[in-house]
């Protein structure tokens, strides 16, 4: 995934991308197969079992959304959803997707949000492989 020289290949950017797909759908999706459902449709159930799963979770999920607000931020964030949004709009006005099929358009939400966090994950590595500059993230240390 990593190649030789320390940078990133497209196999290993695209790994990354479906690693945060699979962290969000595991988290939440429309069937009955994610945490959220598992977790919570019978409170009563609740046990370390759950508890557990939904701590590596939230684990996962701080380092995936510390990573990429690390490495895109705010700004990078918003335009990734700005490009996305604008092509389930082309898709919508094209007819390619119909705006009242809810269940298509949480799931273009779910995995969107999983892209931007993939490229989040993915970009300082692109950026240094385009650009040379690196991205060192400044934790105060002397």
């Amino acid at each position: 995934m990593v190649a030789a020289s320390g940078g990133l290949t497209f196999s290993g950017a695209l790994a990354r991308v479906a690693a945060a797909i699979a962290l969000v759908l595991a988290t939440f999706n429309p069937t009955p197969w994610s945490y959220v459902r598992w977790a919570l449709d019978d409170v009563s159930s609740f046990g370390p079992e759950k508890l557990l799963v939904g701590l590596l979770l939230a684990g996962a999920w701080v380092l995936y959304v510390r990573a990429a607000l690390l490495s895109i931020g705010f700004v990078g964030a918003a335009l990734i959803a700005g490009v996305i949004a604008t092509l389930v709009w082309l898709a919508v006005d094209h007819g390619w997707l119909d705006p009242a099929n809810t269940s298509a358009l949480v799931w273009i939400a779910l995995v969107s949000l999983g892209l931007i966090l993939g490229i989040g994950l993915s970009w300082s590595h692109l950026r240094r492989r385009l650009t040379g500059q690196v991205d060192i993230e400044d934790d105060g240390a002397p």
